[in-house]
């Protein structure tokens, strides 16, 4: 009896330390995993961005994307053609990407408007 008695208690302590790993392999599974996929993908959407793009901010602020650099934005948001610079980690989402061509449109128009405003002065 004595003999029974120890080996159930050393079996308990055993399974509260499998319950234990099986519970934080659920969490790590269920919770911490995809968390670190989506930041990954989050992070290479902000790493991705050029000129042309029309984002959303995560405060709701919607523009297009008119200069990139490091670690900011310049936005030309519709109303009134205002530019707003925006830290990259602001950025929501992505509304639309620009193709190859458009780009290349967009960066001869940038070229003319700064040339018509050194004209102008």
């Amino acid at each position: 009896m004595n003999l029974f008695a120890l080996t159930a208690g050393g079996a308990s302590a055993y399974s509260g330390i499998i319950m234990m790993v099986v519970m934080f392999a659920l969490f790590y599974f269920m919770l911490i995993r995809p968390q670190k996929k989506k930041d990954k993908e989050i992070k290479a959407m902000r790493g991705a961005l050029k000129i042309g793009d029309s984002v959303v901010t995560i405060g709701g602020v919607v523009g297009k994307v008119v200069k990139v650099s490091d670690e900011t934005l310049d936005l030309e948001v519709p109303f009134g053609k205002q530019r707003l610079t925006i830290q990259k980690w602001a950025v929501g989402s992505v509304i639309s990407k620009t193709s190859a061509k458009e780009e290349k449109k967009e960066d001869k128009k940038d070229v003319k408007e700064i040339e018509e405003k050194k004209e102008d002065k």
